[in-house]
């Protein structure tokens, strides 16, 4: 599918250390109350389009893709703050700054909602984000509903400890070894067998172009610095202040 159909908005913000272009789009009657998708890693916005097609009935749905994900390309260093950035992790497994472009995002849409909040399903490490939204950036929601999130540390998955342990011999691999890698990694993640066209959506970001490649490769290495720390004893107050379901 044509990103710049799929994805036909583009929301743009800077933080203090980089520039952003978030590809969004959004489905169904906007007088309908607002629901938004948030994915995680190693998906885009694809993995919701046939649930968000269908409540697109009953909401008005939201999808975008992350920083680095599917049709968004990766946050642009600003001139002058490489000795900022040098400091930092690259921003693929360091959810702070993903998550405060979604809630930048999130507040740019909430201007045109009577409520000014929405509801929220959010998968994997889109869980974190919504929650780090939520607890540090004031995300006002009307709801939420956490699938299979990644929110508390360390990250134990036995593939992020073998490519983090051995990055360079990874690095090494192209084509299609480095293809299976990565439709491994997806189907594993999948609950079921995914379509051909689904996966091929899913990976084409990763496998590219080099940048995609290494994007991959720097979440895996990088996987146990999701910033959590923040947040994690702040979790059980969340649900006083809104319906959850996990």
């Amino acid at each position: 599918m044509d990103p710049s159909v799929y994805l036909s908005q583009t929301f743009c913000h800077s933080t203090d250390t980089h520039s952003y272009q978030i590809r969004w789009t959004s489905l169904g009657d906007a007088a309908l109350p607002p629901l938004v998708f948030v994915h995680g890693t190693p998906w885009s916005s694809r993995v919701w389009h046939v649930y968000a097609q269908s409540f697109a009935r009953y909401f008005h749905v939201y999808l975008f893709d992350n920083p680095g994900f599917g049709d968004s390309p990766l946050g642009e260093p600003l001139p002058g703050k490489e000795d900022i950035i040098s400091k930092k992790l690259a921003l693929d497994a360091d959810l702070s700054q993903q998550s405060e472009v979604f809630a930048a995002l999130y507040k740019s849409w909430a201007q045109n909602w009577p409520q000014k909040r929405a509801h929220i399903i959010s998968h994997d490490h889109g869980g974190l984000m919504s929650l780090r939204a939520h607890i540090i950036h004031d995300c006002e929601y009307a709801s939420l509903c956490l699938v299979n999130v990644v929110a508390l540390g360390p990250f134990g998955q036995p593939l992020f400890k073998l490519i983090a342990e051995n990055d360079e011999v990874v690095n090494a691999l192209t084509g299609p070894v480095f293809e299976g890698v990565v439709e491994s990694y997806i189907r594993d993640a999948a609950y079921t067998e995914l379509e051909k066209e689904t996966m091929d959506a899913l990976k084409r970001p990763w496998i590219m172009n080099e940048s995609g490649r290494r994007g991959f490769i720097r979440q895996m290495v990088q996987a146990n610095s999701r910033s959590t720390e923040e947040v994690e004893g702040k979790y059980a107050e969340v649900g006083k202040k809104m319906p959850m379901s996990l």
